[in-house]
């Protein structure tokens, strides 16, 4: 497995693209793009390296601002991978939703508690609003992904107002009156198998 690309190294190789990237690069833009993606940033270090040892990724040399910064370019093998990959079906993305399962936990929380912790997200959802509105400043620097990065900064957006609704339909479930709203509306799913 370790010498195997996993959907992981398609992240790094797609954000290095055509125009390279340093490893600082890749990890400024992962932080602006952590609505679609989301790993420790140790792994936007070492995932490069591992990729270079592969050889889908050369380094070379380039000034910084102190030191000499490495610079990663993608190979033949490595737009192969990306052109390869780019051709298979894509699937819904995986999600992994701390918000959903503090909801399904819910009755071991009071309701105040359980709003408390929930809301805290809406810090979070208005730092990523202003991560992608870079991106789209962003845009006008590499014109050959500023229609791509239209695109992904729109899906963005969307997930961000589809979670602001949702935190809007929880302290209504879990009213700011301290009761718990347990019952389902019309167009909620009566499932209780979860």
């Amino acid at each position: 497995m370790a010498d195997r690309l996993r959907p992981f190294s398609f992240v790094i190789l797609a954000l290095v693209g055509r125009g390279g990237a340093s490893a600082h690069d890749i990890v400024r833009m992962m932080r602006r793009g952590r609505a679609y993606w989301s790993a420790a940033e140790s792994h936007y270090y070492s995932e490069p390296k591992r990729l270079a040892r592969l050889g889908y990724l050369e380094a070379d040399a380039a000034p910084g601002k102190t030191t000499p910064r490495r610079v990663y370019r993608l190979t033949a093998s490595g737009e192969r991978a990306l052109t390869d990959w780019l051709a298979e079906p894509t699937g819904f993305p995986r999600i992994q939703s701390e918000a959903i399962v503090r909801v399904l936990a819910a009755e071991y929380a009071d309701p105040a508690t359980l709003r408390a912790s929930l809301f805290a997200m809406r810090d979070d959802l208005d730092e990523i609003g202003r991560q992608l509105e870079l991106n789209l400043e962003m845009a006008r620097e590499l014109p050959h992904r500023a229609q791509s990065i239209r695109l992904a900064t729109e899906l963005g957006q969307r997930l961000i107002d589809a979670h602001r609704d949702w935190l809007d339909s929880v302290e209504i479930a879990f009213g700011a009156d301290g009761e718990s709203d347990h019952t389902l509306g019309a167009d909620q799913s009566s499932d209780t198998s979860a």
